[in-house]
């Protein structure tokens, strides 16, 4: 459509009969749009004094992943320590475990998953749709509850004391652009090796012991094995020394991550309930499948409350910066006002949110509690991975966030739950053939960060 003078002349006519959107004109071009548009009644009802919440088993110290793509580690780590914690009897808030450590081995996984991935693709050309996808990202901080879990089964887990964070875990865009660098180079070689009928598996061997190099500079190398000492509630020291993380996992962690699936929430006439879904290209830890069970929302949301009923913390997906202020630690559908604001409808419902890429889960964090009010869920409690300041000002309720009931039926995507949990009907359903969605579906974790 060309677009004429006459006809934007109408448009500003247009404008100029809308009064009530000059007002709005003079506060947003002061003060931006959702701060114009953000309503104080919302924030009242959502933060302090009313962080208040019928089930809340969560009020750990809130990690911080800075400036890294690392939230579904961060959220999954803190899962575990909220077990740990319990099971070790130590003081609420008082332990951590290293995210460096398996950030490190992710890396390196995903690596080689790229490299393999280069080798199999070679006969497509450079412009082939997934040949596409797979350069133009070759390294990112992206995953997925089934990923984590992969990684915490294969290499185990260590306290945060044993490998600390360094200025590349903290901030990883100068180390995925070096890695992204090195990789897109190898892949041309690869390519041409496999092009010209050669076997490439010593070579990309060789081009991980390059990968491996550039993350022990950045990272530090992995311990091999690590002394844990700590002292209990009771003021009883306890020191176990020169364990190794697969023995920390087995010794100190008391749940078992194959006990717990990815239960989600995706409407829409293309993704039936029931069903269990897989995604082409998202199997970075080759040792676990990223599979997920589609269930409508009140079903999910049963579920979390069930974990949250039997005291344990729920992993969890969602879309975090759709209607969310950051500083309040405040996420409700109702908080900024835009239709108001600007004289317009915003009405695409979820399953269009979703088809359109408008919305996807995009950050991991764990819930920590529900308020349940006339048996119906009214909000909930969120702790999030950002740390208790941004920039100076504090967030949330010392990290801890809060979401509305709606917010959640319309941006929360992802569950970790336990199998015992689910409806036999569901349960059935994961031994069944997943479906599988192409790879530059939203919901692929290699795509998130």
């Amino acid at each position: 459509m060309k677009l004429s003078k006459e006809q934007i002349a109408k448009m500003s006519a247009s404008y100029r009969n809308a009064e009530t959107q000059h007002v709005a004109q003079r506060a947003v071009t002061k003060n931006g749009i959702l701060q114009s548009a953000e309503s104080v009644e919302v924030l009242k009802r959502m933060s302090p004094p009313n962080f208040a919440f019928s089930i809340d088993v969560d009020d750990q110290a809130v990690a911080n992943q800075k400036m890294s793509g690392r939230c579904w580690m961060f959220a999954c780590l803190n899962v575990l320590r909220f077990h740990i914690e319990k099971e070790l009897d130590l003081p609420r808030g008082t332990f951590e475990l290293s995210q460096s450590y398996l950030a490190f081995y992710n890396k390196l996984e995903r690596a080689a998953w790229f490299l393999q991935h280069v080798v199999a693709t070679a006969d497509k050309a450079l412009d082939d749709r997934e040949v596409d996808w797979l350069i133009s990202a070759p390294m990112a901080d992206g995953g997925d509850w089934d990923m984590i879990c992969a990684l915490v089964k294969k290499y185990g887990v260590v306290p945060h004391e044993a490998m600390a964070e360094t200025h590349c875990t903290n901030d990883t865009a100068e180390l995925n652009t070096v890695l992204s660098h090195l990789l897109r180079q190898d892949a041309i070689k690869l390519r041409d090796m496999a092009n010209a009928g050669k076997d490439t598996e010593a070579t990309q061997l060789e081009m991980l012991n390059d990968v491996y190099r550039i993350l022990a500079v950045c990272f530090g190398e992995p311990p091999e094995k690590f002394d844990f000492t700590y002292v209990d509630n009771k003021k009883n020291y306890h020191a176990d020394l020169g364990i190794t993380p697969l023995e920390f996992l087995k010794k100190y962690v008391p749940i078992d991550l194959d006990d717990y699936v990815g239960v989600i929430n995706v409407p829409g006439e293309n993704n039936p309930y029931g069903h269990v879904y897989a995604i082409q290209d998202s199997d970075q830890i080759p040792e676990r499948r990223n599979l997920y069970v589609n269930v409508p929302m009140e079903e999910l949301k049963g579920y979390v409350i069930e974990s949250l009923k039997a005291g344990e913390p729920v992993w969890f997906g969602s879309d975090v910066l759709q209607w969310c202020d950051r500083n309040a630690g405040v996420m409700a559908s109702d908080l900024y006002d835009l239709e108001s604001l600007f004289g317009i409808k915003f009405d695409m419902d979820k399953a269009q949110r979703f088809a359109m890429h408008e919305s996807l889960p995009t950050h991991a964090m764990t819930i920590a509690g529900v308020d349940i009010k006339e048996g119906k869920p009214d909000k909930w409690k969120i702790e999030n991975s950002w740390g208790t300041e941004n920039h100076g000002i504090k967030t949330g309720n010392n990290g801890y966030f809060v979401c509305s009931d709606e917010w959640f039926d319309n941006f929360v995507y992802e569950v970790a739950i336990r199998k015992d949990l689910l409806k036999p009907e569901t349960l059935k359903a994961l031994d069944s053939e997943p479906i599988v969605w192409p790879f530059w579906n939203t919901f692929n974790p290699v795509l998130s960060a």
